[in-house]
């Protein structure tokens, strides 16, 4: 059998926070995928559209939710990859900071972009 390593901690914070994320994305796609390809037909999508349902409080915090959740599955997904790659030391901090700042900043200007499609505010 071949050895097997893992940079999550069984049953640590960061294993059980990828666990949830990953679930809370499936629905949220499926949500998605449901809304857009058969309630409203890909064709029939609209920038007006689009507007009008990131004006609904329910919408907008559904998609802002996943922005957030898909950020953090994806930035923790990928630093976890590069630690059980051998990734340690300096590059392993380094590594670590990029990848929180630019996790914040996706969320940041994915948030700007979400109100400026929105009547909320």
């Amino acid at each position: 059998m071949a050895d097997y390593y893992s940079s999550f901690e069984p049953k640590g914070t960061r294993w059980l926070l990828q666990r949830i994320t990953a679930a809370f994305l499936v629905v949220v796609l499926a949500y998605h995928f449901m809304l857009l390809h058969f309630v409203n037909h890909a064709a029939e999508i609209t920038f007006a559209g689009t507007t009008a349902r990131m004006g609904q409080v329910g919408y907008f915090t559904t998609m802002v939710l996943f922005l957030i959740t898909a950020t953090f599955h994806g930035v923790n997904g990928v630093y976890n990859a590069l630690v059980n790659q051998g990734l340690d030391g300096t590059p392993k901090t380094a590594v670590k900071w990029l990848l929180g700042v630019a996790g914040v900043m996706l969320i940041v200007q994915g948030i700007r972009v979400s109100l400026a499609m929105t009547n909320l505010v």
